[in-house]
């Protein structure tokens, strides 16, 4: 895997951590998926009736903030996806493809959970590329949560981290607002499972 060679891995982690909140990994792939969410009454809250309001207003906050929704008082539209929205819907649909492939983290993992522990192994890409390095002749490489990846999946996670390499150099300002905001990141987002 490649690096950002200009950024702090630390900011990287951070920044993925960030881009790991479950609520924002719903709303970002639900808009994806299904097109915008209308104004109607309660539109929002049936779209992620497995959400708490406290879970659902946090992503929306977080999606704002990082530019990947957008909506006018205006329009019948509350929320669509930004050029960026849709680039981070690709990101989370490539870490899925890559997680169902090697059946990462489980073979019944769902869609978030896949997302969430592929996203939180490329933040820790250097890690798991001296542990690859280790492999040698054993079966595979134990990772974080007990799951074994052997080489061809470690190999394979190359596209998953190109595509959010590539998400993040062209969208650097999360990376400076997430470091911004890191003296309060253990109490402001959400663990990546």
């Amino acid at each position: 895997m490649t690096r950002l060679t200009t950024t702090d891995p630390q900011q990287v982690r951070r920044a993925i951590r960030a881009l790991s909140l479950p609520g924002l990994i719903r709303l970002v792939t639900e808009i994806d998926d299904n097109g915008p969410i209308s104004r109607r009454r309660g539109s929002l809250r049936s779209a992620f009736d497995d959400l708490t309001v406290p879970q659902l207003r946090h992503a929306t906050d977080r999606a704002r903030e990082f530019g990947l929704v957008y909506g006018d008082e205006d329009e019948r539209v509350r929320y669509r996806l930004t050029d960026s929205g849709e680039d981070l819907a690709e990101v989370y649909d490539t870490a899925a493809r890559w997680a169902r492939a090697h059946q990462f983290p489980t073979v019944a993992s769902d869609f978030v959970t896949r997302v969430q522990r592929t996203l939180s192994l490329l933040g820790r890409g250097e890690a798991l590329a001296h542990g690859a390095a280790r492999i040698g002749d054993s079966s595979g490489l134990l990772v974080p949560g007990g799951a074994v990846l052997d080489r061809e999946a470690i190999a394979a996670l190359d596209g998953p981290w190109n595509v959010m390499d590539a998400w993040l150099e062209a969208h650097a300002y999360v990376l400076h607002h997430t470091a911004l905001h890191s003296s309060h990141a253990a109490d402001e987002w959400e663990p990546a499972a």
